[in-house]
């Protein structure tokens, strides 16, 4: 069964009009846009580390499991040693009240580096993008951010033939196959942010590549494209201390029909977060976080499948634990994102 399956995928994955992405998703998306967006590298005073593990499907065999490392950290003398924005060593204001809105202006300029590990695989498959990323921030108005960012590296690519079975083992496309290959990822993007809103276009994969069939006949059939993304969100101030951040991310991966997340996270100070999420024709997820300490904070996801999978899935796991290094001002939740 765990072979035939895997043929399935593999096969299905060759197709050039199935309707899947080729880059892994993620449910907290909102916690971590650096990964869809090279933009935000920098774009926070301290150094931002996250690792997550998402375990999609859970209960179907080679099902897709994703695991990621991603840091980041802003250069620029005026910025890490005391912008606009910057908060007492105490701490400060909280950063999703009210009270930090209306005294919000514009970070300083700046420029912000990265790098991001993400492994993916699903059955036989197995996808590994590193990349270094950069930005750099201006300041369009008092209160207005635009950041410009790029990112550059390679995508290690592993296919598995052992776990692959034909009806007929002479099958002509196995002969042609490349099972371990190297090729070049280039990503871009823009975000503009402000202290109640942000929205943001990206671009990953840009540089398209013919994957594991060599054949000039069969190339087509397995070429990565690339994905764009265009996200947006605002800040909704029930009380002072307590906030709802609506957010949307649309998905472009051609041939795939457009689709999109929406979620709503409700901020209570800067210590707890809770939220649910839609992901259309998908599922549905609840979310949660907690700000541990100045230090460190964990979120966690679990998607409700609505699509056919549902019948042999479990749900999906998604586990999101966040380090701020160099935190001189000791704020506990992030400044510049949401």
């Amino acid at each position: 069964m765990k072979r035939t399956l895997y043929t399935i995928i593999f096969f299905i994955a060759c197709v050039p009009l199935v309707k899947a992405q080729q880059r892994p998703q993620y449910t907290q998306y909102i916690f971590n846009n650096y990964l869809l967006n090279p933009a935000l590298s920098g774009i926070e005073n301290y150094t931002d580390v996250k690792a997550g593990y998402r375990s999609q499907w859970t209960g179907l065999e080679g099902a897709p499991v994703t695991g990621y490392l991603s840091i980041n950290a802003p250069i620029g003398k005026n910025f890490i040693q005391g912008d606009a924005t910057a908060f007492p060593a105490s701490g400060g204001v909280n950063p999703s009240s009210r009270l930090y809105t209306q005294q919000y202006q514009a970070a300083e300029p700046h420029h912000g580096i990265g790098l991001t590990i993400v492994s993916d695989k699903t059955g036989p498959i197995t996808q590994t993008n590193i990349d270094a990323t950069y930005a750099y921030h201006l300041g369009l108005t008092e209160r207005l951010n635009l950041a410009v960012g790029v990112s550059a590296g390679f995508s290690h690519n592993v296919l598995n033939t052992s776990q692959i079975t034909t009806a007929d083992p002479s099958d002509p496309i196995f002969n042609n196959l490349d099972n371990n290959q190297w090729k070049p990822d280039l990503g871009i993007g823009i975000w503009a942010y402000s202290s109640d809103y942000f929205i943001g276009v990206s671009a990953q994969q840009i540089l398209p590549q013919n994957l594991y069939i060599t054949s000039k006949t069969n190339a087509y059939q397995n070429k990565t494209v690339p994905h764009y993304f265009l996200t947006g969100g605002f800040k909704v101030f029930l009380s002072d201390d307590v906030t709802l951040i609506p957010s949307v991310l649309f998905k472009y991966i051609k041939p795939v029909p457009t689709t999109y997340d929406i979620n709503m996270k409700l901020s209570f100070q800067d210590k707890l977060w809770i939220g649910g999420s839609y992901r259309h024709n998908d599922s549905y997820a609840a979310l949660v976080g907690i700000n541990l300490s100045s230090f460190v904070n964990l979120g966690y996801s679990y998607d409700f499948t609505t699509s056919a999978l549902n019948t042999v899935s479990n749900g999906t796991h998604e586990i999101v634990i966040g380090i701020l290094l160099n935190n001189r001002y000791k704020v506990s939740s992030a400044q510049h994102t949401f």
